[in-house]
């Protein structure tokens, strides 16, 4: 018997693909309903993974080793195959980002894998939370009853959204049988940063496109959108790792923006030097920037500094924006902290209690959106599927 905890992403595609000719499988989980915060990732289109090559797609991890036997045995490719097997067409948007086929709603995404599992025997249980270990490491459920099982995958989720079930609580069981553990921290998540108060009545809600933000030797394009906490968005999302670590020894970050990345300081110099309008009109007719980006560049720069042109190019290709915190973690999209990595070898089996792993966000790793947080837990229920298939095999 297989027993696995926790009914998201990383749990469906592990009983998808266990062999139940070799193995009872039965899910447990706390919710009446399986796959809450998948369909919470689907609000506005559901991002499945992204098309981007293999070896780059590694990279967007952190850290960046730990994901790539998962990855090469049930990559981006293999995940879109295998959602058209089961009648689920896909598409790749113009940002690479890989979508159910237009006209296919998450919900209906969901039912299609849940009826996958059932034609293929699998069980669900509803309503049973993890409370514990009973004797020779049976599972508890709601303080009590005891299940033993030859196998238990844990994906009991990371610690946002927590309506979905994802509440974290399950850390301090974990704890307790001295499995290593970090406290879950934001990631994806929108950062606080001090507006000036006039910028932000007239500009709350507005989009930066086509930026580049940059923290160390990380640089991550895209876009953001400027609300009244901070600034949330792809182009700050990729950068979530450094900012949290940044934050934690010294409780702010300077993340610097560059509003023209696809022109060099010196060509931009030139341009403001060969127009013939005044700065402003030459910042939005010359250089194409956003009524946004000018106000927000007036309104931190003395009259001095903004019309020197070269101080001026400056900010345009390197602006100092100020980090003092992050959304409270039930905003946050994802999150890292939770069981640590080097609590499970490298096939996610636990350490401390044999034939036990643990997949999904309850680990400690990250990555940004765009595909990259779905594809990763459905590639560790995959390969982990693989392993108890060659255990059985292999008896």
């Amino acid at each position: 018997m297989v027993s696995i905890v926790g009914g998201g992403t990383a749990g469906l595609f592990l009983a998808a693909f266990l062999n139940t000719d070799l193995y009872d499988i039965t899910i447990f989980e706390k919710k009446p309903s399986l796959g809450r915060k998948f369909l919470v990732a689907g609000d506005g289109g559901l991002n499945l993974t992204h098309a981007e090559d293999l070896p780059n797609f590694k990279l967007r991890y952190t850290p960046t080793l730990f994901l790539d036997n998962a990855l090469d045995q049930f990559s981006n490719s293999d995940f879109r195959a295998w959602m058209r097997s089961i009648g689920i067409p896909t598409f790749v948007g113009s940002s690479g980002r890989v979508f159910a086929e237009k006209g296919i709603k998450p919900i209906e995404v969901l039912k299609i894998i849940e009826s996958f599992l059932q034609n293929n025997k699998v069980k669900f249980v509803f309503n049973k939370t993890f409370t514990g270990w009973g004797k020779d490491d049976s599972l508890e459920f709601n303080s009590t009853e005891c299940i033993k099982t030859d196998y238990a995958v844990f994906n009991l989720g990371g610690a946002s959204w927590k309506v979905t079930g994802s509440d974290g609580l399950w850390l301090n069981i974990f704890a307790k049988k001295g499995i290593a553990t970090l406290p879950f921290r934001p990631s994806n998540c929108a950062y606080q940063i001090p507006w000036d108060e006039t910028f932000i009545q007239k500009h709350e809600g507005s989009p930066l496109k086509n930026i580049s933000l940059s923290l160390a030797n990380q640089i991550q394009k895209g876009e953001a959108v400027i609300t009244r906490f901070g600034i949330e968005g792809n182009a700050i999302y990729g950068l979530s790792p450094s900012i949290q670590a940044t934050l934690a020894l010294h409780n702010e970050v300077v993340v610097y923006a560059d509003f023209k990345p696809t022109i060099s300081l010196e060509t931009l110099i030139e341009k403001l030097i060969n127009s013939k309008s005044n700065k402003t009109v030459a910042l939005k007719e010359t250089v194409n920037l956003s009524s946004t980006v000018v106000d927000l560049i007036k309104c931190s720069l003395t009259k001095d500094e903004f019309l020197d042109i070269k101080t001026l190019a400056q900010f345009i290709k390197k602006f100092p924006l100020m980090i003092i915190g992050s959304a409270p973690i039930d905003e946050a999209i994802s999150t890292s902290g939770g069981s640590m990595l080097n609590a499970v070898d490298s096939n996610f089996e636990l350490k401390k209690v044999k034939n036990q792993f643990c997949i999904g966000e309850m680990l400690d790793w990250d990555a940004p959106t765009g595909g990259y947080l779905i594809q990763a837990c459905a590639s560790m229920g995959a390969y982990v599927a693989d392993q108890l298939n060659s255990k059985f095999n292999s008896k």
